[in-house]
């Protein structure tokens, strides 16, 4: 399964990062970096606890993260 990062900039300066395949996992950043790093971090952890808990089974993940311009 692929995952697929999304950022943008909010009107007040902030960034969000958000993984659409991953309800809920979205972070905010003062950078599109830190952002999109922090949503990776954030997927992984989901992922993880949804294997441990029993809620999904094993699958091969590949995440993408944009290049910046």
């Amino acid at each position: 399964m692929n995952f697929s990062i999304e950022c943008a900039q909010e009107t007040d300066g902030r960034w969000i990062a958000e993984v659409p395949q991953l309800p809920g996992v979205w972070c905010y950043g003062q950078s599109a970096e830190e952002a999109m790093a922090r949503a990776e971090v954030l997927a992984l952890r989901a992922i993880a606890e949804r294997l441990e808990y029993g809620e999904s089974k094993a699958i091969d993940i590949s995440i993408s993260v944009p290049l910046a311009a």
